[in-house]
């Protein structure tokens, strides 16, 4: 009970590999309707086409996923440096845009992705230092520096909210 039945660890459970890891999924489907995403030991998700592609409402697509995949490895990586830098913040919230345009070979691809992250400090005075390991998660992000988009970041450090009696 409680243990992942293909790692045998307890849920929260995690080993680190040895470097470089390999990570694996795969995708199927059928001439029409949704394609199902998977990977070991992972919920499948079902993905179509996006709305501006022809696709219904409603579902993760390719290019939803990819800049998903960006936020997520950028408040990824914010944890561990801010961890490593020993800045105490409350919570951090990024929204991201992907640009997709035609390049100058006619290729379809994100050529521009902003993010942009809100941090909450409960110490203020910590501002300049929180906007460095902001930046310093950038560089970290393995999937942004994995993608051929300029990305651009835009940082709001704001204090935590004020309890009032």
């Amino acid at each position: 009970h409680g243990y992942n039945r293909v790692t045998q660890r307890k849920p929260m459970e995690s080993a680190m590999q040895s470097f470089p890891p390999l990570y694996r999924v795969s995708a199927s489907g059928k001439a029409e309707g949704s394609v199902t995403v998977s990977s070991p030991t992972l919920p499948d998700l079902a993905t179509q086409p996006p709305p501006e592609f022809g696709g219904p409402v409603g579902y993760w697509s390719p290019e939803t996923l990819l800049l998903a995949a960006v936020a997520d490895c950028y408040l990824l990586s914010f944890r561990a440096v801010a961890r490593a830098s020993k800045l105490a913040w409350e919570t951090l919230s990024c929204e991201v845009d992907g640009h997709l345009e035609k390049d100058d070979a006619g290729v379809v691809r994100f050529t521009r992705i902003e993010l942009r992250p809100v941090l909450t400090l409960a110490d203020q005075s910590d501002a300049a230092r929180a906007e460095a390991v902001l930046r310093k998660a950038k560089r970290a992000c393995l999937v942004s520096n994995s993608l051929n988009a300029d990305v651009h970041l835009q940082t709001t450090v704001r204090p935590a909210a004020t309890a009032y009696a």
